[in-house]
Formats: structure tokens, C-alpha cells, sequence
């Protein structure tokens, strides 16, 4: 397993991380497997978030004993000061730590992190929570471009997490300077929220690239963490078969298509969007056409229920025309 230092934090960390969204979907004895697989395979750093529902427990009970062997990252959506420091007490608590080494502002929109900024804001409780030695550095998540350029010129800001794989390559150039500012990089949606099918061929673009210091799969199973480990390890040039490979995906996939991240929930409608969009997926890119109609039909709303508001576009940081793409799933089913 290769090493790197995360950026100004000043800690060694191992290249492939470990991501605690799909724990949610699985237990707190089931996480505690996972925890002592990483372990003894050297893989030392854990994100998670205050929004992961019962990740942060599940985590807290799994890494009792064995705390010192990991690098902890959590986050927040808070804005406001007081939000803040409520949500780090809650992430101390329920990770059984007295400390957690990166605390990182939870993908704010520009207005969101002017509020951040401002007096009285979420960084000022971060920044007193750093003083007191209950978390040790600060990071940021981002999805805008834009956001990750200003993020770069902030000097509290000691790590940057955005999405990068084989089909979202935007952020590129920023994520080299990111080197150059000694911020450390946290690859987050390798898979692209679960589009790309093909692990090893995602994991080996993403650590091809020198300026990513971590990659941060989601891994529910310890086949899943065996496959990454063996992926992120092999650190040799890209083959012609694999840059082949990759190419057929990017064309696959295109750009326009759902990533999974649920921001742009709750519908107001009852529609699961992302689930709705996995379905059509796997019925018109994948040809699981028995499969996904099967499923598509047992979910309570679909996507005809849509009512075509377009709150939910105006939460999605990819900006997706998802009305558009409920009348093509519709059409797709049927209904």
C-alpha cells in the first residue's frame, strides 16, 4: 500500500481510504469486520459525515480499541456557529473519541460558505474546536468548480474532497494545484455514484493521478476492500487495454446521467429520484430490461408521479435537467 501526506495536515495516510456511506446498510458488528479487515491491511483513513445517519455509531463502536490506527474524518452541513459546535459534540460522541483529526464543511453552496465565513459562522467553531484540540484540521466538500477555485485561495482550508473518476474529469487542473498549495486532494465518487460497474479500471485511472493523495470508495464487504486494495496498489502505467477501457466507459456513460447523492431529496412529490434514474440505468445502459422493470414497478412513486416543481434542479450540484429526465424514464417504463 502507498503512503501519502495529506497536504498541509501533515498526516500519512494510506492512497486508498475508506468510505462510510454503504455502512448504513449494514450493522454495527458487520462495520467492526470491516474496521479490523482495514487494519491489518494497512488502510488507515475513514470519512464519514454528521449526514450519514448511522454511520458515525456504527464507526464509533467499531474502532473501539483500535482508534489510534486510523486517520477520522467526519463533516457537517451546519452553517451558523452554534450548529457547528452542536454537530462536532454529536460527531465526538458518536465516534467514542476525544479527537477527530479532519473536520470538513459539508459541500455549502456560494452563499452557504459566505455564511460560513462570516461572523458567527461555522468556522468560527470549527476554528475554537481546532484551539481545544477536538479536531485537528479543517477540510472542505465541494461539487462546483467555481467553489473549488475560491477553495483553493483559503487559507483555512487544509483539504479539499470532490468528485473525480473516469467520466468527471472537471476538476482536473485544480486538483494539480492542489500540490501546488499543499492541499490535500480527497477523491470522493470514484465509481460515480455507482455508474461505472468496471472497480478496477476506475480505481487505477484515479491512482494514475499523481495529485490525488486518497480515493474514497464506499466498501459495505471485505471482497469489496480486497478488490480496492489490489486496484490502488498496483501503482504501474495505464495499459493500452486499460486507456481502451476507459475510453468505452466515458463514451458509455456520457456526462448526463444521476450520481446518487441524494441532494436533491426530499422530493416533493414522494418520487426517490436517484432510485427511479438507477432503474432506467440499468434498463437502457445495461440491458437488465426484465430486471429493473420488475423493481421500477414495485416502487410506491415513479416517475410519472413527477410534478414537474424543479425544486429538486435546484438542489442538484450537477445541475441535471432531472424533469427531463423523469418524462424519458417515464416513457422508458411506461409510466
Amino acid at each position: 500500500m502507498e503512503y501519502r501526506v495529506l497536504g498541509k495536515t501533515g498526516l500519512k495516510i494510506a492512497r486508498l481510504g475508506f468510505g462510510g456511506i454503504p455502512i448504513q446498510k449494514i450493522d454495527a458488528e458487520g462495520t467492526k469486520i470491516l474496521m479490523q479487515k482495514l487494519m491489518e491491511e494497512g488502510v488507515n483513513y475513514i470519512d464519514t459525515a454528521r449526514g450519514y445517519t448511522v454511520s458515525e455509531e456504527y464507526l464509533g463502536y467499531a474502532l473501539e480499541g483500535i482508534r489510534e490506527h486510523f486517520v477520522l474524518a467526519t463533516k457537517s452541513m451546519a452553517r451558523t456557529k452554534e450548529a457547528m459546535a452542536q454537530d462536532i459534540g454529536i460527531s465526538l460522541r458518536n465516534l467514542r473519541t476525544d479527537y477527530i483529526d479532519l473536520y470538513q464543511v459539508h459541500n455549502p453552496a456560494p452563499k452557504d460558505l459566505e455564511q460560513v465565513m462570516a461572523p458567527g459562522g461555522a468556522l468560527e467553531a470549527l476554528q475554537e474546536a481546532k484551539a481545544h484540540g477536538k479536531i485537528g484540521h479543517i477540510g472542505i466538500t465541494l461539487h462546483s468548480v467555481d467553489l473549488f477555485r475560491q477553495a483553493l485561495e483559503l487559507p483555512w482550508v487544509e483539504t479539499i474532497m470532490f468528485p473525480y473518476n473516469i467520466v468527471e474529469t472537471q476538476g482536473e487542473e485544480l486538483i494539480a494545484r492542489c500540490t501546488e498549495k499543499n492541499i490535500g486532494f480527497i477523491c470522493m465518487k470514484p465509481m460515480a455514484g455507482g455508474a461505472i460497474e468496471d472497480a478496477s479500471a476506475a480505481m487505477r485511472f484515479i491512482i494514475s493521478n499523481p495529485h490525488v493523495t486518497v480515493v474514497i470508495p464506499g466498501m459495505a464487504d471485505t471482497e469489496e476492500i480486497a478488490q480496492n486494495i489490489a486496484s490502488a496498489s498496483d501503482t504501474s502505467p495505464l495499459s493500452a487495454a486499460e486507456q481502451e477501457k476507459i475510453s468505452e466507459i466515458r463514451s458509455f456513460l456520457g456526462t448526463n446521467f444521476c450520481r446518487r447523492c441524494n441532494y436533491c431529496a426530499p422530493c416533493t412529490a414522494g418520487i426517490n429520484i436517484p432510485a427511479v434514474f438507477l432503474m432506467e440505468g440499468y434498463y437502457s445502459r445495461y440491458n437488465l430490461k426484465e430486471w429493473a422493470t420488475n423493481r421500477y414497478a414495485g416502487m410506491q412513486k415513479t416517475a410519472s408521479d413527477c410534478v414537474d416543481c424543479g425544486v429538486c434542479e435546484e438542489r442538484c450540484p450537477y445541475q441535471l435537467p432531472i424533469r427531463e429526465m423523469m418524462k424519458k424514464t417515464a416513457d422508458v417504463f411506461g409510466k
